[in-house]
């Protein structure tokens, strides 16, 4: 446990998103080390980390990114450049020729729509190369929530979906399984795959393995993950492989920073903080998970224990129970960890709780620069 945070928790707004430069490229490396040691090829999930802010950096490293959507598909062309991937679980008319006009790659959640949109593509201005999205019906996923290959699953065609099915113009195929998982996972899920759709691979032009990697997880191994995809592409040397993760880009490389506003009493002590699990860290209720504190502990290790709780009008916006060594005190800021991934995407408004600031920390100088901040206006005009 990191007992300070190793820049000035003064210098940014409160509450404020803070992406630390240094962690982030060090991550970065990571993956382009994976990239040049198994030939895949890494793209950025935008569902995960869409900083676009620090683009100019992860775009040395990566070489596109992968969108849910026309909107993702365009921040990724106009802001990060390289390749532009996208899928969603089904497009209209109207979202599929606005990602035409950005997206180099397209997967299709089902054989319908892709016989459904075959035709746009072919008469779309530029070349795109389309492929499907399937389920292996394998998963070694733990949270239900998270599960795309959960019975009932709405997400990729089975291999009874493609019986029968004319595959003729689709250059790949898509897989997505993983949640914060290693490469033995991954390559038991593999083989999975191949065992169910390998018939299919002679004639694609490549596959890719989804997102939910762990890569720059501490302990992670990373010599598996190099040797499971070198070992596919030796397999299947036609066949290019890609990566999306979106959560290993930002892992570990940013902080939620908040300020205790008030202390209460009611069956132990509780602080009110100027943030907000449900809208500002959503993924502490729905995973849910307890996020770490720079200088806290469990309840009861320490001296003083509090219940944190949000600024919403919701009774269970709370964060979880932690210990301090001093008491706390209105006024003290407290640094939330690992906070850039998934986090910063999925804010919102409710109750008319502002966006927490977005700021970065400099590799060298350590300097903090508040890159935006939000007010009236993004809350107004999100509604009419």
């Amino acid at each position: 446990m990191v007992d300070t945070p190793d820049f000035d928790v003064t210098a940014c707004p409160s509450p404020a998103y803070v992406v630390d430069d240094a962690l982030l490229r060090r991550n970065l490396e990571l993956l382009a080390r994976v990239q040049a040691e198994s030939g895949a090829r890494i793209l950025l999930a935008l569902k995960g980390f869409a900083l676009w802010d620090a683009f100019p950096l992860v775009s040395q490293y990566l070489v596109g990114t992968t969108a849910s959507g026309q909107d993702e598909a365009r921040l990724g062309a106009e802001t990060f450049g390289g390749e532009v991937h996208a899928y969603s679980p089904a497009f209209s008319e109207a979202e599929m020729a606005v990602v035409l006009q950005y997206a180099d790659h397209l997967s299709f959640n089902s054989p319908a729509q892709w016989q459904r949109f075959r035709a746009a593509v072919a008469e779309a201005p530029r070349e795109v190369s389309c492929g499907l999205r399937i389920n292996p019906e394998y998963s070694e996923g733990k949270v239900a929530l998270y599960d795309p290959c959960a019975p009932g699953s709405r997400l990729g065609a089975r291999a009874a979906d493609l019986a029968g099915v004319e595959l003729a113009g689709l250059d790949g195929l898509h897989f997505h399984t993983l949640c914060e998982q290693d490469s033995d996972a991954l390559e038991r899920t593999l083989a999975a795959f191949e065992e169910a759709f390998g018939r299919y691979l002679a004639d694609r032009k490549w596959v890719n393995f989804g997102g939910g990697h762990h890569i720059t997880r501490p302990a992670y191994d990373v010599a598996r993950l190099v040797r499971v995809i070198r070992d596919f592409k030796a397999r299947h040397p036609h066949l290019e492989v890609y990566l999306e993760p979106g959560e290993a880009i930002a892992l570990n490389t940013g902080y939620l920073v908040c300020t205790v506003l008030d202390i209460v009493e009611n069956d132990g002590a509780i602080a009110i903080l100027d943030t907000s699990a449900t809208a500002h860290m959503p993924d502490v209720l729905e995973m849910p998970y307890r996020p770490e504190i720079i200088g806290a502990g469990e309840p009861g290790e320490k001296a003083h224990t509090y219940r944190l709780g949000g600024l919403t009008c919701l009774a269970g916006d709370v964060v979880g129970e932690y210990s301090f060594d001093v008491p706390l005190s209105i006024g003290d800021r407290l640094v939330f960890t690992d906070m850039a991934h998934y986090t910063m995407v999925k804010t919102t408004t409710f109750n008319g709780m502002r966006l927490p600031s977005i700021c970065r920390i400099d590799e060298a100088s350590r300097e903090v620069r508040t890159v935006k901040t939000f007010g009236y206006e993004d809350y107004r005009q999100r509604l009419s």
